[in-house]
C-alpha cells in the first residue's frame, strides 16, 4: 500500500516538467477528440454497447505520468468534451468523477511499472468494476429520474463491460511498448 502511496506525489512533480505537461497537454486533447468522435455502438447488442477510445489518452497519462495527471486528463477531458460539444442535457458532474477516478486507478496501477499484461488486465478490471459499471449505473440511474431501477442499469453496463473486455485489454497491451519507450525517453530528457 505505501509503495502506492508513493507514486501520488511523484505523479505531483511531473507537472513541473514542461515535456510531460506538453505530452499531458497532447493527451488531454486526443482524450476530447476520441471521446466525441469515437462513440459507436453496435447493434447487435441494442444502444447498451458503445465503443469509445476515450479511455487509451488516460490509460496511457497514467502509465506515463501517475495518477495526477491521468485523473486531470480524465477529469478535464469530459469537461471541456461538454463544453465543445454538449450532449443531451445540462452537464452531470458524475461522469466528470468518473473520468478523474478512471485516471487515479491506471494512474495508480500502472505508474512506474512493467506494463505486462496481467497489470494492464487488474487494472482495467478495477475500473471497469467501480467506476463503468457501479459509478456508471449509478450516474444514468441518478440522470434518468430512477427509471427504471438501478439494476437495469447495472445490467447494461455489465453486458457493455464484458463485450469490451478483450479489446480493451488488448488494446492497452499493444500499446505497452510505445508507451514504456516513450516514458524512458521522457525521463532521460528531464
Amino acid at each position: 500500500m505505501g509503495n502506492y502511496l508513493k507514486k501520488f506525489p511523484a505523479s505531483l512533480r511531473e507537472l513541473k516538467n514542461v515535456r510531460a505537461l506538453a505530452a499531458i497537454a497532447m493527451l488531454l486533447a486526443l482524450r476530447v477528440v476520441l471521446g466525441m468522435f469515437a462513440n459507436a455502438t453496435l447493434p447487435m447488442f441494442g444502444n447498451t454497447v458503445k465503443l469509445s477510445a476515450a479511455f487509451i489518452p488516460i490509460a496511457v497519462g497514467g502509465a506515463m505520468f501517475g495518477p495526477v495527471p491521468a485523473a486531470l486528463i480524465g477529469a478535464l477531458g469530459d469537461v471541456i468534451s461538454f463544453v465543445i460539444a454538449p450532449t443531451g442535457g445540462g452537464y452531470f458532474p458524475g461522469f466528470t468523477i468518473s473520468g478523474l477516478l478512471t485516471g487515479l486507478v491506471y494512474g495508480f496501477a500502472l505508474y512506474h511499472e512493467k506494463l505486462r499484461l496481467p497489470r494492464i488486465a487488474i487494472a482495467w478490471a478495477v475500473n471497469t468494476l467501480i467506476v463503468e459499471t457501479f459509478l456508471a449505473a449509478l450516474w444514468l440511474w441518478i440522470l434518468y429520474a430512477q427509471q427504471p431501477d438501478y439494476g437495469f442499469y447495472l445490467t447494461a453496463r455489465l453486458i457493455s463491460q464484458a463485450v469490451k473486455c478483450a479489446p480493451e485489454i488488448l488494446v492497452l497491451f499493444a500499446l505497452s511498448k510505445p508507451v514504456e519507450r516513450l516514458a524512458a525517453a521522457l525521463n532521460r530528457k528531464k
